[in-house]
């Protein structure tokens, strides 16, 4: 169910949402947090679906607040939509469509909304304010989302959030790692236990997850790590291999096909694991199972980057 709110008030789309739960068209109870989605106008609805996906995992309230791109002398007002039932999986959605001045008030359009004593996640899924920490929506959040993968220039906006980093901020391009993490931890789990002497990575050269891939292990080892940028790619973007060198020989990861990756180790078959490329919804339902900071990412982001930055030897290829 959908229902259309034009030129309308916090306190009336308060007040609908209230007569919606009453009637038993949306179940208030059991939300756990509250999510708020910042975005543009016209960008709404890639986000609110993968929130509703997630919402099956983390029943919420999402807010979504869209305003220009650019500020207008159009009429301020406030257009609002809620989204209860199939329309919103297992999560009630109000759409902020703000016009004028009224799209400069951001804090105050969305403190109305909040659930009591729940948890404020904030997520913006393209353009984000400089600082995340410090702005309307980014100061009221226990939990602030970003996504580096959606900038202009994604590797330079990980060192912004590396100039602006507080606890609590995370991005995106840190969570598609997770999966290529827990397998580089498990091989090296397993024996010969022997040092690694030179890492190398590969990615696509406007992937931010490569950079911080090669970031996390030099932070991790304490080897010299070895980062090629590749302008272009038969299986796209991302992240396409990683090379342990140890004394005994080298463990690859190699991205083979799409959602796989082939591990090979000295005197082992070649094995072929299921690594797809983690959805907005992957992500997003992820980062929503822990609400803390996460200190390894912190890490990683103010100091592992400043380490391959500084020692990297970087290189460009067309393949």
């Amino acid at each position: 169910m959908i229902i259309e709110l034009p030129d309308t008030t916090t306190g009336a789309i308060s007040r609908e949402l209230v007569r919606v739960r009453q009637e038993g068209g949306a179940v208030a109870l059991g939300r756990v947090l509250t999510l708020v989605i910042a975005t543009s106008h016209g960008a709404e609805e890639e986000a609110i679906l993968a929130a509703n996906d997630a919402s099956r995992e983390h029943p919420m309230r999402v807010i979504v607040l869209s305003k220009a791109t650019e500020v207008t002398s159009e009429r301020s007002r406030l257009d609002a939509q809620i989204r209860v039932g199939g329309d919103a999986g297992a999560s009630e959605v109000v759409v902020l469509r703000a016009h004028g001045e009224a799209a400069k008030h951001e804090e105050g359009l969305v403190t109305g909304l909040l659930l009591a004593d729940a948890p404020i996640v904030a997520w913006w899924p393209q353009s984000p304010p400089t600082t995340s920490s410090n702005s309307p929506i980014g100061r009221m959040a226990q939990l602030r989302i970003t996504d580096a993968a959606s900038q202009p220039d994604p590797q330079a906006f990980l060192h912004q959030l590396a100039d602006s980093y507080s606890p609590g901020d995370t991005d995106f391009a840190w969570t598609r790692l997770t999966l290529w993490r827990a397998q580089l931890a498990a091989t090296l789990d397993q024996p010969p236990y022997e040092t690694v002497n030179l890492v190398e990575v590969a990615g696509a050269k406007d992937s931010p997850s490569t950079l911080l891939l090669a970031a996390w292990l030099k932070l991790q080892l304490g080897v010299e790590v070895k980062q090629t940028f590749v302008d272009s790619h038969s299986l796209g973007g991302g992240i396409f291999w990683v090379k342990l060198h140890r004394d005994s020989g080298v463990i690859e990861l190699r991205r083979s096909q799409p959602g796989v990756v082939s591990l090979s180790q000295p005197g082992q078959p070649l094995q072929n694991i299921s690594m797809p490329r983690r959805s907005l919804r992957d992500c997003l339902a992820e980062e929503l199972r822990r609400l803390d900071p996460d200190e390894m990412y912190g890490q990683v982001l103010r100091k592992g980057l400043e380490l391959v930055s500084g020692s990297l030897e970087q290189s460009r290829a067309t393949q």
